[in-house]
């Protein structure tokens, strides 16, 4: 079983449903002592600031704040994509506490290392 997790979550409210399983299975993951790097790209990347995951509404589905705070509470890593972040005008002083905004390098490395699965929602 792989030691880690990379997740890259592409999608944003423009596909809550996708979203919103990238997140809870990055929560499960860490839950679980999995080391979990969650990746926000393309519309994902607005949950990076603060507020704007409370914003997110879909039935049945665990509050994407929820979820965030169980990642990084066990240790889960969040970055930005640092083009994304970019073409949004996110810089990494306007986000939440303990998230990061890193490139495709860093992606890749993370991806790449022994025992990980990467995983692309």
């Amino acid at each position: 079983m792989p030691k880690k997790l990379v997740i890259k979550v592409t999608a944003g409210a423009d596909a809550p449903e996708r979203c919103s399983q990238a997140f809870t299975v990055a929560a499960v993951a860490a839950a679980s002592g999995v080391e979990v790097s969650l990746w926000l790209t393309g519309e994902s990347s607005w949950f990076a600031l603060p507020g704007r995951a409370a914003e997110f509404e879909l039935p049945h589905a665990a509050p994407l704040p929820d979820l965030i705070d169980g990642i990084l509470a066990a240790g889960g890593r969040i970055t930005v994509c640092t083009q994304c972040a970019a073409r949004r005008d996110i810089e990494e002083k306007d986000l939440l506490d303990g998230l990061r905004i890193a490139g495709a390098q860093v992606f890749v490395q993370e991806a790449m290392t022994d025992e990980t699965q990467a995983l692309v929602y």
